[in-house]
């Protein structure tokens, strides 16, 4: 077959459907000698597509793993100048602030929908919602008659970005639509009327042998990190919805009883990189934190394996790949008890779920398996296991070529 992915980053772009995008990507290329492009930004995360001087990736075509990738340039000065103006008829619920708000958090790419509709491909698969190039490549399959499926990533809990007509009419006008999760399914069949038939769940996978083999303290010598004292963190995009700052609060409720503990935070810096800043003008925080941003990839198994506890607070998710990240280093994890993840985390099982938001809830969390290491032993081991059964890249990756398959047969007859 002859596919076709829009997305909004790739590989150098950093974060969960980028990962999830290239690593499909790639594995149908070796596991089915597919041809597979790739239609994305020249943004390293969404921030760029309405920030004007964010930095830009300079390579705009190549060859990455057997996959052809071509970036657009986008117009990040159109959806500047409309950021005072969404906020207002956002505020005051003036008709078509939907598609304002999506116009202003882009990417505004004005080529991309005559491209993928003159581009020679059997399938079309796009993700992710509320960005503007879900809308170009329905728009753009639809004129050239090619099927056209969309991976959504649903937060339903993020009102903002998420309650925006448009996204639950393309989806009623695609060919079919993967959900992450049983819960982004069900949202869809029993809140926004769609066809059930339409809709598989696949989720997401991870490389886990990247994970395996790696001690302790070989990690954290490998990263400075000191030996001998638990070590809890989050590894991930740093912004405003993933619970940094709860995080940051609850460990001094921490700090109260297991003073010689440390925290660990990895990931992207973003403009949210400046609220972490304030949290670490305090003495305490300092001297206990350790920070890495915008790390290579090669390091992320030694990040996970460096910890005694994963922790991602996060709001909106849906699905969460670090979870898997961490099991697949036999980490426990911590999650919110919100939208997808308890349909990830398996309460009591692989993980804890704590509420939103809650410092205390989650140092109380923090503390239970820091202080228990049986506990913390069994919950990464069970984690691990489910990985292994379910959520490898071989698997996802056929899953959506299964998917594929479906719908261009369908298209035929």
């Amino acid at each position: 077959m002859k596919l076709l992915h829009v997305v909004q980053g790739y590989f150098p772009a950093i974060g969960g459907t980028e990962i999830l995008v290239q690593r499909v990507s790639e594995e149908i290329v070796k596991q089915f000698q597919d041809q597979v492009s790739v239609f994305t930004t020249d943004c390293y995360n969404g921030e760029g597509f309405w920030k004007v001087n964010e930095r830009r990736i300079i390579e705009l075509e190549e060859v990455i793993n057997g996959v052809y990738v071509r970036r657009f340039r986008v117009r990040s000065y159109l959806s500047a100048l409309l950021r005072p103006i969404q906020r207002i008829w956002y505020r005051f619920e003036i008709p078509g602030h939907d598609w304002m708000r999506t116009f202003f958090g882009g990417p505004i790419i004005c080529e991309l929908t005559s491209a993928i509709q003159k581009y020679e491909a059997d399938v079309v698969m796009a993700s992710s919602f509320p960005l503007m190039h879900m809308h170009y490549a329905l728009k753009g399959a639809k004129r050239s008659n090619k099927p056209i499926v969309l991976h959504g990533g649903l937060h339903p809990e993020d009102k903002w970005g998420y309650e925006r007509d448009w996204i639950y009419t393309a989806i009623q006008d695609c060919d079919h639509y993967i959900a992450n999760t049983e819960f982004e399914k069900q949202y869809l069949v029993n809140e926004k009327g769609v066809d059930l038939r339409k809709i598989s769940v696949v989720g997401a996978g991870v490389d886990i042998q990247d994970f395996l083999n790696i001690e302790t303290n070989e990690a954290r010598i490998k990263l400075g990190l000191p030996l001998n004292v638990p070590i809890v963190g989050f590894i991930g995009q740093i912004g405003a919805h993933k619970g940094v700052d709860t995080l940051l609060k609850s460990m001094h409720l921490v700090w109260e009883r297991i003073p010689e503990a440390r925290l660990l935070i990895a990931g992207a810096r973003t403009s949210f990189a400046t609220v972490i800043d304030t949290f670490l003008s305090d003495p305490l925080t300092r001297e206990k934190t350790t920070v890495l941003y915008n790390f290579d990839n090669e390091f992320k198994p030694y990040l996970f394996n460096a910890l005694d506890v994963f922790i991602y607070p996060s709001g909106f998710e849906s699905f969460g790949i670090a979870f898997l990240e961490a099991w697949s280093a036999r980490k426990p994890v911590i999650g919110c008890n919100r939208g997808a993840v308890p349909y990830v985390v398996d309460a009591g099982n692989d993980g804890i779920l704590v509420e939103y938001k809650n410092e205390t809830d989650l140092a109380s969390a923090i503390l239970l398996l820091v202080e228990n290491q049986d506990l913390a032993l069994e919950m990464g081991i069970n984690g691990h296991r489910k990985v292994m059964e379910r959520y490898t890249w071989k698997e996802i990756a056929k899953r959506f070529r299964e998917i594929y398959n479906q719908v261009l047969e369908k298209k035929k007859h």
